[in-house]
């Protein structure tokens, strides 16, 4: 299979480069595997689109405000946070990552500063604070995807907005840079009346680069997925089991699904362990019977595992419809049931 196999038309005017002004407005597309049905509502309105014997499994990894602006001498940088090595030494993707060359100083908008002590691929850097790491984070944005285009000095206007907006209001678990998006939709009434009626429970994937790394190969069997923590607590599985022995399973985002099958497929029980699946058409799902995903960029490994839940001649139909309809996509877009 081919990653052209993937590529759909789409406006930029459909790129959503804010929320909803309120979360659970977010439109809501309903696509029924069974018959082909595409229904279009509201996020409101998602209990009613729900079975009885639905319940639901989030993703609580709590956003970092991991984009950082500095300069490198005159030059204009931008980071964003990927791991921390130690209490003063982190590695970042940089852009431009030229400027940012072993034995260059880096100097953030607060004041701190940083050396380069090492490079990697895709634009990878290692730098070392002068400071502790809590004022490096006191600098940070929220790592919104650079196709929302928030320059320094609109992120700088819109910094409060986006540390909440781009966060679910179910975050526990930090350490995630980029949203479990299908998540942002949710209010605390709505997670706490579907908890009550249906059920949820929480697991955590602590989103790093592989949920975007992009596909960059023709043949999808060559592709390889980067590697993400996951943390299943024993009694939350245990539930989840039980759960599914007579019930339906709802996946709340592609972060989710990805955790609970890995986790299918682990040679032992544990709680804590790490994801490298790469989830494409032919795949079969040993735990998810309902997805809720947010509308995904084309050519992505996001795109392709809807695909293999749904159908690519389904999907590829229902994002049609979603362009046409005039559906917002991408993080801070709308929202998809998968039935």
């Amino acid at each position: 299979m081919k990653r052209r196999d993937f590529v759909f038309h789409l406006p930029r005017e459909r790129i959503a480069r804010f929320p909803a002004d309120r979360r659970e407005e977010s439109r809501l597309m309903v696509v029924d595997r069974e018959n082909g049905s595409i229904h279009h509502s509201r996020f409101s309105r998602l209990e009613e689109w729900l079975h009885p014997l639905d319940f639901l499994v989030i993703n609580n990894t709590r956003v970092v405000p991991a984009r950082l602006f500095g300069s490198v001498g005159e030059r204009r940088v931008e980071l964003l946070w990927v791991r921390s090595l130690d209490e003063k030494e982190i590695e970042v993707f940089a852009r431009p990552a030229r400027v940012c060359v072993p034995g260059r100083r880096v100097k953030l908008e607060n004041g701190v500063t940083a050396t380069v002590t090492g490079t990697g691929s895709r634009g990878l850097r290692r730098l070392r604070f002068d400071a502790g790491l809590e004022q490096v984070r006191a600098a940070g944005y929220a790592p919104l995807p650079p196709y929302i285009k928030r320059r320094k000095e609109e992120a700088a206007e819109w910094r409060a907005f986006d540390l909440e907006r781009y966060q679910t209001v179910y975050a526990r678990h930090e350490g995630s840079i980029a949203a479990p998006t299908a998540g942002l939709h949710f209010t605390p009434e709505m997670v706490e009346r579907i908890r009550l009626s249906h059920g949820v429970e929480e697991i955590t994937l602590t989103v790093g680069p592989a949920t975007f790394q992009p596909i960059e190969v023709d043949d999808l069997d060559d592709h390889r997925m980067g590697r993400e923590e996951i943390f299943i607590p024993q009694k939350t599985g245990e539930r989840i089991l039980n759960l599914r022995k007579d019930r339906r399973l709802v996946a709340v985002g592609t972060t989710t699904v990805r955790s609970l099958e890995t986790w299918a497929r682990l040679d032992s029980p544990r709680e804590r362990f790490a994801s490298e699946l790469f989830i494409r058409p032919g795949f079969r799902f040993a735990m998810v019977d309902r997805l809720i995903t947010n509308f995904h960029l084309p050519e992505s490994s996001l795109f392709v595992l809807v695909c293999a839940f749904a159908g690519m001649e389904l999907m590829q139909r229902a994002y049609e419809s979603a362009v046409k309809e005039g559906y917002r996509f991408f993080s801070y877009g709308d929202a998809m049931l998968i039935r």
